[in-house]
């Protein structure tokens, strides 16, 4: 008669204490466990009761799934290294449902924020208990209120911890929602002064016309990083910044800009490509008409004596007499 082998299956070990075997884990390697490590300590432990617990401490925000090159890891949360997420949890602590929900709409919106209007849209709730839950979260310092530029009466939300993106501060040309184009202009002038001085330098040394006109290239590397050495911006400026004003000089027919090919990794370069930019004269000079203010006024349509646009009262064409 052939032998009949009998699998004795161990005993179903306590959820409980493989949870706390594997906080001890944690704890002896801080820097996170793999599935591997908990599997060589507890042999005797079925892979479906492994992932019961595990799942049931990542419920519980005990510990935090990570991924490596190895694959997953599991690290325990503590004060140290629980991370923004142990900070939401202990902030929120004691919060109720309502105001979970208005800080995730208010996350999901990123750095470009959110009026309450819309919080009140996607949230369903009564405008006044969206007040009362937004003082709450800023008292906490979970979100803040951003005056934006697109409508100076209104505020939007958006997480503590974010800077705010330019559509909402207006970037570098506004202080206070009010544009500064003073500021704006003596950029301009600057820029198209360094511009002009690359060219006569070119123009002074005497070279082939095509050596000459390309020397008198700059990239906007080159005229940001002129503009920074003089410290006449008191806001930190990118060179998206200084494009916009370069773009500006383009449309005035001062500056002509061209693209060239760049091996990647140059200073300056996006993309592979590079922009130079070149002060430039006028092929003829501008008629009179186009000199005075009324040549590009965009109001020129409704200006007529004794009404309200009119020459006589004209600030533009009074400063341009002056001149």
């Amino acid at each position: 008669m052939a032998e009949v082998k009998v699998k004795v299956q161990p005993p179903d070990a306590d959820p409980v204490e493989i949870e706390n075997r594997i906080i001890e884990l944690c704890h002896q390697f801080p820097h996170g466990i793999t599935d591997q490590v908990i599997q060589n300590e507890m042999p005797h432990i079925e892979a479906q009761q492994r992932a019961v617990a595990i799942n049931r401490l990542l419920s519980m925000g005990q510990l935090d799934l990570l991924r490596s090159n190895t694959g997953l890891l599991y690290r325990i949360k503590d004060s140290q290294n629980a991370g923004p997420v142990s900070f939401f949890l202990s902030k929120m602590k004691g919060s109720d449902n309502q105001e979970k929900l208005v800080y995730q709409i208010i996350e999901d919106a990123g750095n470009k924020g959110i009026w309450s209007r819309d919080i009140r849209y996607k949230s369903n709730l009564p405008l006044t208990e969206i007040n009362k839950i937004l003082k709450n979260l800023e008292s906490k310092k979970l979100i803040k209120a951003v005056k934006s530029v697109a409508a100076s009466k209104k505020k939007v939300y958006m997480l503590y911890n974010l800077q705010p993106d330019r559509s909402v501060t207006g970037g570098a040309w506004y202080s206070d929602q009010d544009f500064e184009s003073e500021f704006v202009e003596v950029l301009n002038q600057q820029c198209f002064k360094f511009l002009q001085t690359k060219a006569e330098t070119a123009r002074e040394s005497k070279q082939n016309p095509m050596i000459q006109r390309n020397s008198s290239f700059a990239s906007s590397h080159e005229v940001w990083k002129f503009i920074c050495e003089l410290g006449i911006s008191k806001v930190e400026l990118s060179m998206e910044d200084i494009e916009t004003i370069l773009n500006t000089l383009i449309y005035d027919g001062k500056v002509e800009m061209t693209i060239i090919a760049a091996k990647e990794g140059t200073v300056g370069s996006v993309d592979g490509h590079m922009k130079l930019y070149r002060a430039v004269n006028p092929v003829i000079p501008p008629t009179g008409l186009i000199r005075a203010p009324c040549g590009l006024c965009p109001v020129f349509d409704d200006c007529h004596e004794g009404g309200e646009i009119s020459p006589s009262n004209c600030v533009y064409m009074t400063e341009w007499l002056e001149f």
